[in-house]
């Protein structure tokens, strides 16, 4: 039997720009980068997945 379901999902975005346009997704406002990497870091090990940087000041949480 075939394991059915969503293997791949962006679950959050973490970001320091307060005008990030809301998503899908949770996102998470960060007032620096500390506070932004903390966050990330910890969803990431709460969700079982993965930080993406997106080098704009933007972090993604994919499951793969």
């Amino acid at each position: 039997m075939d394991n059915i379901g969503i293997k791949e999902a962006i679950l959050a975005v973490i970001t320091l720009n307060e005008h990030q346009p809301a998503s899908g997704v949770p996102v998470f406002y960060a007032k620096d980068e500390r506070e932004r990497d903390k966050i990330a870091l910890y969803l990431s090990k709460i969700l079982s997945a993965m930080v993406h940087d997106l080098e704009n000041g933007t972090y993604i949480i994919v499951r793969h």
